[in-house]
């Protein structure tokens, strides 16, 4: 799980590394209903941060990542990442592999009968 270290009432440093990409890849995986939006956005977007970073609250994406962290960080009003590289490349990794998934589960879900 991540690391979360309090610096004052009002700033957070989270620290994450590759077993937390895992554990997002996993959490979307079983829940494609709940984050289809968010891979589908991460695995769009992540390739204009060079797979190296990525902005989860500019795209409304951080569902998935405040469900990672076991906190709200909007409870603070900044917060620093520190990430390795592996975290985002496994996150983007897992994320275009759950894009179809996630694309599929939209599909339907816009093709299905109104219920009445």
């Amino acid at each position: 799980m991540a690391d979360i270290t309090i610096i004052n009432e009002k700033a957070i440093n989270i620290s994450v590394n590759l077993e937390d990409a895992l554990n997002m890849i996993t959490e979307a995986r079983g829940n494609i209903a709940q984050y289809a939006d968010e891979i589908i956005t991460i695995a769009d977007k992540m390739p204009e941060f060079q797979y190296t970073y990525f902005c989860f609250y500019a795209y409304d994406t951080a569902l998935l990542f405040e469900k990672m962290l076991g906190i709200d960080p909007k409870r603070y009003l900044s917060f620093s990442l520190d990430a390795p590289d592996s975290f985002f490349y496994t996150l983007y990794g897992g994320m275009k592999g759950l894009y179809g998934m996630a694309s599929d589960y939209k599909a339907n879900k816009k093709n299905a009968p109104a219920r009445s």
